[in-house]
């Protein structure tokens, strides 16, 4: 209670997560046996961090940072608004069918955010869109970014839980398309409502292979980052150090439009970006050691179990427990806290371990853009100035249906394993 106590009032005084994990973890060592045990403080920083897999993460980032700088993201969404602009609603559908050709890009939810925040957006609403729901459409297909591979946080999954990252990038594919299918669904049902406008023309079969010819240099990245990996040609690690070498190629080869100063600015927000998750993982460390050591993992699985031996029962309270901490945590930091707490639950009840790993990353995905202290809203509303509560309002239906999603493929064994089964990760 001691250490619960210390972590929630550093992060209720400000306290970045990174530090208030660590310092939480202090406490508890030295609440074992005093001083001498804060010896074992450093060693269980460094072995945070001491895990090949991590280094994949850094190099994704740079992927991604570097692809968007080079003007991929406009590309992109060109060749989306002219597959699904004709419909009505068309840049609604846009952002959304945008965000899936993104995902393959960055795998992360903020960046999309950000990405779609300063150019979507402001077209959207130039089209006659309320500006808080194009802020909705924008933060309800923000997390398919991190749910269709490459995905940071499979890669800290799996490395922390020892679960093949191959086996999570495979997993969450078809959720990832299910989220465009059924938030594109969302948009049409509250077009009428919404009173969305309708396109003036679609686009011809000329423009749209113009279109996909002009955006094929960035639709090959994720084919060679998943086809590497899935293939078993490469390691996720070694996919990701090529992601970066083919998006240097495209930028100063194929579009000649990146510069040594941009190019020096990615890598300082790729430093940042890795450096926040790596303070919190190696602080992590600590935090997790004491937890391990006091039982805390077991006497948590035999409460939860004592309520309810149910499968089901069991998933839907993890789910819960999920949903409910990612709305006022980082998603990072609840994952390394929790999943070592609540991933042996999964073990008793029989969940295949990329099972549980794709129902812990949809989850905290979704607490993304859950109030009231949802990142890619958060973003949205400093980027564009709408007002946070107003965005919450409009996305609560896209909101429902992805947690609905979340239950189908948490319930629903053989939909999640499809892929994973199908390229020969899971049984």
């Amino acid at each position: 209670m001691i250490v619960a106590a210390v972590f929630v009032g550093l992060i209720l005084f400000g306290m970045p997560i990174g530090f208030a994990i660590g310092l939480a973890g202090v406490v508890g060592l030295a609440g074992m046996g005093g001083m001498n045990f804060l010896a074992v403080g450093p060693s269980k920083i460094f072995n945070g961090l001491n895990i090949f897999p991590f280094l994949a993460m850094p190099f994704f980032i740079l992927a991604g940072e570097i692809m968007n700088g080079i003007g991929i993201t406009d590309r992109l969404v060109r060749l989306a608004q002219v597959l699904v602009g004709r419909f009505r609603g068309g840049l609604a559908h846009t952002n959304m069918l945008a965000s899936v050709f993104f995902a393959g890009l960055t795998g992360s939810a903020t960046a999309d955010a950000a990405a779609f925040g300063r150019t979507l957006v402001p077209a959207m609403v130039k089209e006659g869109y309320r500006r808080d729901y194009a802020c909705a459409v924008t933060a309800a297909g923000s997390i398919i970014g991190p749910t269709i591979p490459p995905s940071g946080l499979m890669v800290v999954y799996g490395s922390l839980m020892g679960v093949s990252i191959g086996g999570l990038f495979a997993a969450g594919i078809l959720p990832g398309l299910v989220i465009c299918i059924v938030c594109m669904g969302v948009i049409v049902i509250g077009g009428k409502r919404e009173n969305l406008p309708k396109a003036v023309r679609g686009a011809t079969l000329r423009e749209v292979w113009d279109t996909f010819l002009s955006s094929i240099t960035a639709l090959l990245m994720p084919i060679i980052i998943l086809g590497g990996i899935l293939g078993g040609v490469v390691t996720p690690t070694e996919a990701a150090s090529i992601a970066v070498a083919y998006a240097l190629f495209i930028g100063v080869f194929v579009y000649r439009s990146l510069s040594w100063g941009a190019f020096y600015g990615m890598l300082v927000r790729t430093a940042r970006i890795t450096g926040v998750i790596f303070v919190i993982i190696a602080f992590a460390g600590i935090l997790g050691w004491w937890m391990s050591f006091e039982r805390i993992p077991q006497a948590i699985a035999g409460a939860v179990l004592s309520i309810s031996s149910n499968p089901y029962a069991v998933i839907a309270i993890i789910i819960c427990i999920l949903l409910v901490v990612g709305m006022v945590m980082d998603i990072t930091a609840i994952l390394i806290i929790l999943a070592p707490v609540l991933v042996p639950l999964t073990e008793q009840i029989g969940l295949e371990p990329i099972h549980a790993g794709i129902i812990f990353v949809l989850a905290l995905n979704i607490s993304l853009m859950t109030p009231p202290v949802g990142a890619c809203l958060f973003v949205l509303s400093s980027v564009t100035g709408e007002k946070l509560e107003r965005i919450s309002i409009k996305l609560a239906p896209f909101l429902i249906a992805e947690i609905a999603i979340l239950f189908l493929f948490a319930f629903w064994e053989d939909a999640a394993l499809l892929l994973p089964r199908a390229f020969g990760f899971a049984q």
